[in-house]
């Protein structure tokens, strides 16, 4: 397998398309799509499907992580290479939860930013470490402890959130507190789907199963601020609700409780420098935003 086979590997599973991955790579379609013929032909088995977006087959999501694996070392390690990327940078993949993103995470980048490009894929907690097993990104922020296959994690810490809703929104639905009655019948803002925070919230409240009205805003940001206006309660981290708290625009619903979100970080055990420099920007940040 030649380094410009894996280079069209990756660049085409990244960018979603042949001609895309052509872009990126300054040559032609044609030349991609040689390129990943030979791939395939070398590794005896189908590693994209030719879908819209292209996607790995379940041999070719192995062969793209090894692919990117490679590619990080001789990147880094001043080996000859093909020299056909937009940047000299590396490239590190990232896959970083909303809330972390939107609080102290970026922050962290901010201090590595010169040292390579990154690419981050916004990602729920609980689900973050997928996207390793299946070679999407070389790191990610997850509240899955036990490594991934061929990864190492370390603890970041813990993220707090507590319940909050304009005071308005609390005295109409929870004027008695939050009973059960009241937390089946409020609107409740979730992130998306995937977001199982506040449910863990509502069984550990409600001692049963409930399903209010749900709106889904899938933006850090404008959650709060649609907590803020009024539109739902939820849960939110410290440095969303203290500014509001203080000023008398949010009001915690229920003072002493909380759903805590333990992070951790995983990463690839093959180590190389800008992954290790990213792996240390992120631990010092999360240690001065991060409940320990």
């Amino acid at each position: 397998m030649e380094l410009a086979q894996l280079e069209a590997l990756v660049a085409v599973v990244d960018e979603g398309s042949f001609d895309a991955a052509a872009r990126l790579l300054h040559v032609t379609p044609s030349a991609v799509s040689q390129r990943i013929k030979a791939l395939e032909t070398a590794a005896g088995t189908v590693l994209l499907r030719r879908t819209r977006p292209v996607a790995a087959t379940a041999a070719g999501v192995d062969v793209v992580r090894s692919a990117r694996q490679v590619l990080a070392v001789v990147r880094e390690s001043g080996l000859p290479r093909v020299r056909s990327e937009a940047s000299d940078l590396p490239r590190v993949p990232l896959a970083i939860n909303g809330d972390s993103l939107n609080t102290w995470a970026l922050r962290a980048l901010a201090t590595v930013g010169h040292l390579a490009v990154f690419d981050v894929h916004r990602e729920d907690q609980d689900h973050s470490a997928e996207l390793l097993r299946q070679g999407e990104v070389m790191a990610a922020v997850t509240t899955q402890a036990t490594p991934v296959q061929g990864c190492a994690a370390v603890r970041l810490g813990v993220m707090r959130y507590r319940p909050f809703a304009t005071p308005a929104f609390a005295e109409r639905w929870f004027s008695a507190g939050l009973t059960t009655e009241a937390l089946a019948q409020a609107p409740v803002m979730m992130f998306d789907r995937k977001d199982d925070l506040q449910d863990r919230y509502l069984r550990e409240q409600a001692g049963a199963a409930v399903e209010p009205p749900r709106h889904y805003v899938p933006s850090s940001a404008d959650y709060a601020r649609a907590i803020r206006l009024g539109i739902g309660w939820g849960l939110l981290p410290a440095e969303h609700s203290e500014a509001a708290e203080a000023a008398g625009e949010l009001v915690d619903l229920a003072p002493g409780s909380h759903v805590d979100v333990e992070l951790h970080w995983q990463q690839w055990s093959l180590r190389t420098p800008v992954l290790d420099a990213v792996a240390q920007a992120v631990r010092e940040a999360a240690r001065e935003a991060l409940l320990p």
